[in-house]
């Protein structure tokens, strides 16, 4: 056992707490000490359990050549600084948010050893030192209590082996009550909203003596399959594969499985229901929503309205004014939206959805019908908004989404209660609506508004729950016209025939080196991470006026040495290579600098943002989003990035919604659109090697698409035509005319 004071923090991996730092023990000596240590501060004082390491090049003692003694650290307990030279270094380190070294010296000069029970218990006495107001005072005293609980629940699930990143969500929910929580019922933690993996809360309650066969394991194994399983897309599970399922993930009998399922269905936490000779079995909020789903559906698909009477008349003059004429298909399509409240509209690139979107928009300014476009993602409305030249929303902004902190769970504000004020409803890149986006949409729909439906059902299915688009197709209840007809100008763009070419399960043509679309063999994995640098860095923007800003990375991957992970790491290091003055802040394996392109990995309600005009302000920035990162903070721990037109701010224990993007996966690119996309394509699982994966690529250029790797992938990936079954009920509901 040691005891001494942090020094300096060599390294610290914020996921996982792993640390490396030098310590000055109560004997003088500096040691460098390895081990989970999440948090560390310098100028605390720590008490650590442990041996000294045996390296096999320094001896037994673990002697470094650098860092000199190296102690493994297997327990900790920290002890607050007591010196005025202690205080003052943990003070100055940044510890506490608004307190940096000029004013740590000033509280430290005013009140000694007592300054951080001052600041913890009195921090009314902070106003005393000139400059510090009583909101200061407060916001400092606030922080310094945070970080306190925050660090004593950390080394607690450290010590159980649980992810060190769960201190801040169950400190939010549970405050200083959060350990007795954990204690009283583990299982909190398989709450969606706390993101952890089951086998590690399952061991944290197995060595809290919680027995195999509670009931509260049951039923938290049993709702933690269900819940896996919708980000596989099913929105439900037949029952004897749940059974099975949970029984092998438990080691139980299968008997208590069923016993479980029946005391969940008794409080309502799951709902089994015979649909299509199956007993599926369903979280309660996704039942809810294929039922409703169906319903509402069902009642606009069966409403006719009456057509203008000079309707006819009406598409001839927008044709005139617009300066082309439609095809047959075309003017279906927009004949059937003046007539239909519901209606489908798909086709793969080319066939002129965009040009039947602008129809529709046009024959319902004639007829005084107020329409509100819209798209799941923010760039899939950029998009739309360009192509259509008027304004577009994400659903989620639409609805007005919002975020109960304390619950974890998220809303919108327009509803039954408050329906959006709109005549129609026009959804582009309808295959990326899940069912519960779905759900939140139509519940937002006044009785009477039109629904105009619009995607290409051979893309890649919506990452979450469910697989809508493709349902209400298949169910051949709603009214759908299929565009069928390449036109001209799409037959000169190799891009477009060669991604009809591969949704019909033909190679694309590779040998062409004169329009838009070429290939660039590469044999190995170092080739082609050279490759993608040099064309975004320097032969893009040289040769045709590529901007990197407008050139996309996509790989079917994240792992691998062509994976999208290797691809940033690599695309950084030439687009946005470190520099005197240029900011950045590490965080897992990535260093986020300033002007790096960075996405949000998941939806995040409640995140302020501004326009950049200052003319509007709102919340939420949602999965997909891709910003720029302006400016890194380290007084304040923010990091503020912008959106397009919005700018927000997030603070550092946010960085883990945040990652890379000059690379992406094809499924992140869902929605997107790019002047040119650059394709890895070398290696990767059968199940991302498939057709559905490169016709999605392809579609995502849009002057310039450019394949780098070997043709045995691209073959492979044409020829797999697997699609991942789903479980839905909601296409088999619609069929029977009625929810079940």
């Amino acid at each position: 056992m040691i005891r001494g004071t942090v020094q300096s923090v060599l390294f610290q991996n914020p996921e996982n707490g792993y640390s490396v730092l030098k310590l000055r023990t109560e004997e003088g000596e500096l040691v460098t000490v390895v081990g989970t240590i999440p948090m560390t501060i310098v100028g605390e004082r720590l008490v650590i359990a442990g041996r000294w390491g045996h390296h096999p090049n320094h001896g037994k003692w673990g002697r470094h050549p650098s860092h000199g003694p190296q102690f493994e650290a297997e327990f900790l307990e920290r002890l607050m600084p007591e010196t005025k030279a202690e205080i003052f270094s943990f003070l100055s380190s940044r510890a506490v948010k608004g307190i940096g070294a000029k004013t740590a010296e000033k509280i430290v000069s005013r009140f000694g050893a007592s300054s951080l029970d001052v600041l913890e218990n009195e921090p009314e006495r902070l106003t005393e030192i000139p400059g510090i107001t009583e909101k200061k005072a407060r916001e400092m005293s606030e922080s310094f209590r945070r970080q306190s609980g925050i660090r004593r629940l950390i080394e607690f699930l450290t010590a159980h082996r649980l992810p060190p990143e769960l201190a801040v969500r169950l400190y939010r929910v549970y405050g200083e009550l959060a350990q007795d929580a954990l204690r009283d019922d583990p299982y909190l933690l398989t709450d969606p909203y706390f993101h952890a993996e089951f086998s590690l809360v399952d061991a944290f309650a197995l060595e809290l003596d919680v027995a195999a066969n509670d009931e509260r394991r049951v039923e938290a194994g049993i709702l933690f399959e269900l819940s896996y399983n919708l980000s596989n897309g099913h929105t439900f599970i037949p029952q004897p594969k749940l059974c099975a399922a949970t029984a092998a993930l438990l080691n139980l009998e299968t008997e208590l499985i069923e016993e479980g399922i029946t005391r969940l269905t008794e409080q309502e936490r799951l709902v089994v229901d015979a649909i299509a000779g199956l007993q599926a079995c369903y979280l309660p909020e996704f039942y809810e929503a294929e039922t409703y789903i169906t319903a509402r559906l069902l009642q606009m698909a069966e409403k006719e309205l009456p057509a203008p009477k000079n309707l006819d008349a009406l598409v001839s003059q927008i044709e005139a004014e617009q300066g082309i004429s439609y095809a047959r298909l075309q003017r279906e399509a927009i004949r059937k939206a003046a007539t239909q409240q519901l209606l489908i509209v798909t086709g793969g690139p080319g066939t002129g959805k965009t040009t039947v979107m602008s129809g529709i928009l046009s024959l319902f300014d004639s007829m005084k019908v107020k329409t509100q476009l819209a798209a799941p993602t923010g760039r899939a409305a950029k998009r739309l908004s360009e192509v259509t030249e008027r304004e577009a929303s994400t659903i989620h902004r639409l609805l007005e989404a919002q975020f109960d902190e304390a619950t974890g769970l998220m809303s919108f504000f327009h509803d039954e209660d408050e329906p959006l004020k709109i005549d129609a409803m026009i959804v582009d890149e309808t295959s990326m609506v899940d069912l519960q986006l779905m759900l939140s949409l139509l519940r937002a729909l006044t009785p009477n508004c039109r629904l105009i439906l619009v995607g290409d059902p051979d893309q890649l299915p919506s990452v979450g729950a469910g697989n809508v688009f493709s349902d209400l197709i298949r169910s051949g209840k709603i009214a759908t016209v299929r565009l069928t007809e390449i036109f001209r100008q799409a037959q000169e763009s190799l891009i477009v025939m060669n991604a009809h070419a591969v949704n019909r399960g033909a190679l694309p043509d590779l040998s062409r080196k004169d329009k838009d679309f070429f290939f660039m063999r590469r044999r190995t994995a170092e080739s082609l991470v050279q490759t993608v640098q040099e064309l975004c860095a320097t032969r893009l923007p040289k040769n045709m006026g590529i901007q990197p800003c407008d050139i996309q990375v996509l790989s079917p991957t994240r792992k691998g040495d062509t994976g999208t992970r290797a691809l940033n790491l690599a695309l950084q290091a030439v687009l946005n290579p470190p520099a005197t003055g240029k900011r950045e802040k590490k965080h897992g394996d990535f260093s986020f600098r300033e002007g790096d392109r960075v996405m949000q990995i998941r939806n995040n309600y409640d995140i302020l943002w501004k326009r950049c005009d200052g003319l509007g302000a709102g919340t939420g920035i949602f999965n997909g989003d891709i910003g720029t990162i302006a400016r890194i903070d380290f007084e304040a721990e923010l990091v503020t990035i912008d959106f397009d037109d919005r700018r927000a701010e997030y603070s550092f224990d946010m960085l883990s919604e945040l990652e890379p993007a000059y690379a992406m996966t094809v499924h992140k690119s869902q929605g997107s659109e790019y002047r040119a996309v650059i394709l890895s394509a070398f290696s990767g699982s059968q199940l991302l090697l498939t057709r559905s994966v490169l016709y999605t690529a392809i579609t995502r250029a849009r002057e310039l698409f450019i394949i780098v790797g070997n043709e045995e992938v691209i073959a492979a990936m044409t020829r797999n035509d697997r699609q991942q079954r789903r479980y839905s009920g909601l296409k088999l509901r619609l069929e029977q005319g009625e929810p079940s």
